[in-house]
């Protein structure tokens, strides 16, 4: 790689200099078709079921090929809906709305798309897949395009004045040839190590998980727990119902209907809901929080600090965390408090989340998946003696520092393989590097 001999101003900002012999093209003169599509109406079966035409959204878009579509629709809806054309393969796609803007995939599938989907189709001298990698380097100035509120959106007619560098075709291919090459070579190693981070954090589950049902002597005598979940535990360790060594409530929401407080108006007291929950953190901050009359009022209740909190009810079942201090919580959360001091709270912790899994084997799925107070209270719980489960705590926590201080090198080195590839894509195609066919 080097530099091109002669650079000249762009006359764009962001772009800066290209080199002398690169010119720019606005996006409608790089394409014979530019387009977008229709959402047929919602509900309408025959629109919908048995589909076996591709119909693209934005959420399946992901700055890669396009092999597939989350929805399908029928020939009725193409029929009914003339907006409904079907683009064919190498066909460049943006998102236009919403949380998604920006995002780009390649068609490797021929298919029609929703109204949020800008579509670029039949490049005129240019190659497809250059004008991906310009999209994908100029993905910020496309999003300061956009327009809104908490919905950006970027309209076709923006899209279509947006103006890329454009070498001769030659050179797109070969610089689409190298940035292939280069970013499969880039992609592979951060999925190296995004497969290393799961193996990590495997490690640490299955470390905490060894400790608090086998102890950290490997030379203790074991026994048959006679919980078929927990299977052998150490001899002298006892094993116990939560429900005689804790105190189990579930969490309310304030009436808020005819009342004349607003128990939430300059709250001070954390109240969790689901979407607080963080996994592997301490609950530390709530989004919303009550004020002391909803706990003088009986609306709900106030919980100790070092409680267990376990989300009990719905899709996110069996989320575990623990808060330090005194809080609250709605009524999709089940609330454990030791209150024997057989049992370290940290250590209670530790067992419950290391072993979430099988307790959730006690819930209902009949209907809304469920684990109700009754069944939570015959959860049973491996006690080792106060001094042991401190010992456990303390290995554990140096086992977890041990396995963290490896994460945060392997998530370090991804998101700077992920800067570099976004960097080496930005500087090859506005110039700045000249890329040959033996590189």
């Amino acid at each position: 790689m080097g530099k091109y001999e002669n650079y000249k101003d762009s006359g764009i900002e962001w772009i800066g200099e290209i080199p002398v012999n690169w010119g720019l093209k606005k996006l409608n003169w790089c394409f014979e078709t530019i387009g977008s599509g229709t959402t047929p109406k919602a509900g309408e079966k025959e629109y919908y079921q048995n589909g076996i035409h591709n119909w693209l959204l934005t959420g399946d878009l992901n700055d890669d090929e396009v092999l597939d579509t989350s929805k399908k629709i029928t020939d009725k809806a193409i029929e009914d809906y003339s907006t409904l054309k079907e683009y064919p393969i190498n066909s460049v796609v943006i998102a236009m709305y919403g949380a998604t803007i920006g995002k780009l995939g390649i068609l490797k599938i021929p298919t029609t798309v929703n109204q949020a989907c800008c579509v670029f189709s039949e490049p005129i001298q240019c190659e497809h897949k250059f004008v991906f990698y310009n999209l994908l380097s100029a993905r910020d100035e496309i999003i300061n395009m956009s327009y809104g509120g908490g919905q950006p959106n970027i309209s076709q007619a923006q899209l279509k004045q947006f103006r890329i560098q454009t070498p001769s075709l030659s050179e797109q291919t070969q610089i689409t040839n190298y940035l292939d090459r280069k970013t499969t070579e880039i992609d592979q190693l951060i999925a190296d190590k995004k497969a290393l981070v799961e193996l990590y954090k495997e490690e640490k589950t299955a470390i905490i998980n060894q400790a608090v049902t086998k102890g950290i002597n490997p030379d203790a005598k074991m026994k048959d727990s006679g919980i078929e979940w927990l299977g052998e535990i150490p001899q002298h360790w006892k094993v116990k119902k939560l429900k005689y060594v804790a105190n189990i409530q579930t969490g309310r929401t304030p009436k808020i209907s005819g009342s004349t407080i607003n128990y939430f108006e300059n709250g001070v007291v954390n109240w969790y809901t689901p979407g607080d929950f963080i996994k592997g953190k301490y609950l530390t901050t709530s989004k919303r929080a009550l004020i002391k009359d909803a706990f003088i009022n009986n609306q709900v209740e106030l919980f100790k600090k070092n409680s267990i909190y376990l989300v009990s009810i719905g899709a996110t079942l069996g989320k575990v965390s623990m808060s330090i201090n005194e809080a609250s919580a709605n009524q999709q959360i089940n609330v454990i408090t030791f209150f024997n001091k057989e049992i370290n709270p940290f250590y209670g912790y530790r067992f419950i989340l290391g072993n979430a899994e099988m307790i959730l084997n006690e819930a209902d799925y009949t209907t809304l998946p469920i684990l109700n107070q009754t069944k939570l209270n015959n959860i049973y719980i491996a006690v080792p003696s106060q001094n042991e489960q401190t010992k456990i705590l303390e290995f554990i926590e140096l086992e977890s520092k041990r396995i963290d201080v490896k994460l945060e090198r392997a998530k370090k080195y991804i998101d700077l393989l992920t800067e570099y590839r976004t960097v080496l894509i930005s500087e090859v195609v506005t110039g700045k590097i000249k890329v040959t066919d033996n590189i």
